[in-house]
């Protein structure tokens, strides 16, 4: 049987996970919809400013609208963030203070906050300005609820963050039930935690975002799944008005906040983006799904299973070697729009422990929203794949892999 014959059959499996992607298309498309005709979205609003950046009505307004979709009280919606992880790097900076503590509880966090947090040691760190750091592990893809309560009835940190996303791990992504879970057993021993999501990749991929769940703040990437493909850079943090005024003044400066900060022609880009962003995230998804049945078929080890919920947009499959995950991601970099003749290897990207391959042929640099697929060359040698701007092209850049895997 032939890769497409393969990918076809598969797809007849899967008709029903594909419908209930659908439905949570058109519920998300409805509430962004509804946040863009209240908010009055005009022409003029998809204008930019320069310089200082003052009286951006399109600016604030976009913002408005994010408060909206997440049902926060604020939100700051910036292409003055490079990235997610700088986001995230700026709320640690914004909510902590010398002398206090930092938990995760969702053990460690993504690569690129070790040298944040002073894991791996750095002087710019929160760690060299005092701010102390814990980690509780998960068990059993689960929060350790024991060890957090007892933990919190010892101790008292100033914020919790909760990492959905599973990063370049083996354990699942955290579903929005959990995080609802945990953040009801956090409030109910101490309610002035600051509870702070990492919501990468998982924004849209069900009905609930983790404000309505009672997340304090949440932070995201525009070059992940709200900018739709569209965002060229940016991220968000949404959330109560107090803690949002701080990440203002953290990213811009203390009395300016977010008064400031011009939008240098990202106004249309984010606004459309965030427009395309349920259709698209709902594309990624799809491809998830049609990537973990054809490779279980195949004999690989896959997780989420396809017929799983899903709290992000990634799939995970195991090889086993370097050989096949370097294989298959040369398959999905030979697939894309852009750079398809690049040749894939490791290489020491910034922020990582270990060698990365990546495939990301995208319009946008790193853009995980749009069809890419990467890893760490180590054991077990695992490759996360994500995104997709639509479920056709996701298609052809799994036959791609499945045909390079046989080179």
């Amino acid at each position: 049987m032939n890769k497409e014959d393969v990918v076809f059959e598969c797809e007849n499996i899967i008709k029903n996970e594909l419908k209930k992607v659908d439905e949570i298309v058109f519920k998300n498309s409805k509430k962004v919809l509804a946040a863009f005709r209240d908010e009055c979205v005009m022409e003029q609003d998809l204008g930019q400013t320069t310089g200082y950046g003052y009286n951006d009505t399109g600016r604030d307004k976009i913002e408005r609208i994010f408060a909206k979709i997440f049902k926060a009280e604020k939100a700051v919606v910036r292409g003055q963030f490079i990235s997610g992880s700088h986001a995230l790097n700026v709320v640690f900076f914004a909510l902590l203070r010398p002398g206090d503590t930092l938990l995760s509880i969702t053990g460690k966090p993504y690569d690129t906050l070790d040298e944040v947090i002073g894991i791996k040691e750095n002087p710019s760190s929160l760690k060299s300005f005092g701010i102390k750091y814990d980690q509780i592990d998960l068990i059993n893809n689960d929060f350790d609820y024991e060890k957090i309560e007892k933990y919190l009835k010892q101790n008292t940190p100033k914020v919790i963050e909760i990492q959905r996303s599973k990063g370049y791990s083996t354990r699942k992504s955290i579903t929005i039930d959990k995080t609802e879970k945990v953040i009801k057993l956090i409030k109910s021993i101490n309610k002035d935690i600051i509870v702070m999501i990492d919501n990468c990749y998982c924004e849209f991929v069900g009905e609930k975002e983790p404000i309505e769940v009672g997340a304090d703040i949440c932070v995201g990437s525009l070059i992940k799944n709200l900018g739709g493909g569209i965002a060229p850079n940016g991220a968000y943090a949404v959330g109560k008005s107090d803690l949002i005024d701080l990440v203002g003044e953290r990213l811009t400066l203390p009395g300016e906040g977010l008064e400031v900060g011009p939008s240098m022609g990202m106004n249309k880009k984010i606004l459309q983006g965030l427009f395309m962003a349920p259709s698209v995230v709902g594309s990624a998804i799809k491809t998830a799904i049609l990537t973990s049945a054809v490779m279980e078929k195949l004999g690989y080890e896959v997780e989420p299973k396809y017929n799983e919920e899903r709290a992000d947009i990634v799939q995970n499959i195991t090889f086993g070697s370097s050989d096949k995950l370097v294989k298959f991601v040369s398959g999905i970099q030979r697939a894309s729009a852009v750079d398809s003749n690049s040749i894939v290897e490791g290489w020491d990207m910034p922020g990582y422990s270990d060698p990365i391959v990546m495939a990301s042929g995208s319009f946008t640099q790193g853009s995980s929203i749009e069809l890419s697929c990467d890893g760490p060359l180590r054991e077990p040698f695992i490759a996360y794949m994500q995104g997709s701007l639509t479920y056709d092209y996701g298609k052809l850049g799994l036959i791609s892999a499945l045909e390079y895997l046989d080179k």
